[in-house]
């Protein structure tokens, strides 16, 4: 409080009257909670931001990953006829009776695109990490998709 009498924090004072700012709210924890992003909206953004630049064409389509809790998933993409060229996931690879570490699984999806890519004529690839960072999982099947024969 000020010697005036009003918080100059909480009052937005305009120059024509003393009326509390219609935009201000008040920093509860609900309020402050309703306005946080999600972990996945902030993935999420970060994925068009890099759409905006990367682009699959015919001759060079775009490498797609998604990383679930469980699962991992690339696609080969050609964004000029929107078309799924090639896909692999670790649906088909990962089984019940014997445990796998996630990131030797995504290896072995990053082997298995590589392997599809190369038998349908496909040797370099634009990388969309699809705005995951690039480590872990996600660098595994980069580097085995490299290792595989593809080029990006």
């Amino acid at each position: 409080m000020s010697k005036c009498g009003y918080d100059p924090v909480r009052l937005a004072v305009d120059e024509h009257s003393q009326t509390r700012d219609p935009t201000h709210t008040e920093t509860t924890k609900e309020n402050i909670m309703a306005r946080l992003k999600t972990a996945r909206a902030h993935r999420v953004d970060r994925h068009r931001r890099v759409r905006k630049k990367v682009a699959g064409t015919t001759l060079r389509p775009r490498l797609c990953t998604f990383r679930s809790s469980r699962h991992i998933y690339a696609q080969i993409i050609d964004d000029s006829t929107r078309r799924t060229i090639i896909s692999a996931s670790s649906l088909g690879i990962d089984s019940r009776d014997e445990p796998h570490d996630k990131t030797q699984v995504a290896t072995e999806v990053g082997s298995l695109i590589a392997s599809k890519a190369t038998d349908a004529g496909i040797s370099t690839v634009v990388f969309d990490r699809g705005g995951y960072p690039y480590h872990g999982r996600i660098k595994a099947l980069a580097d085995a998709a490299r290792e595989g024969g593809l080029v990006f």
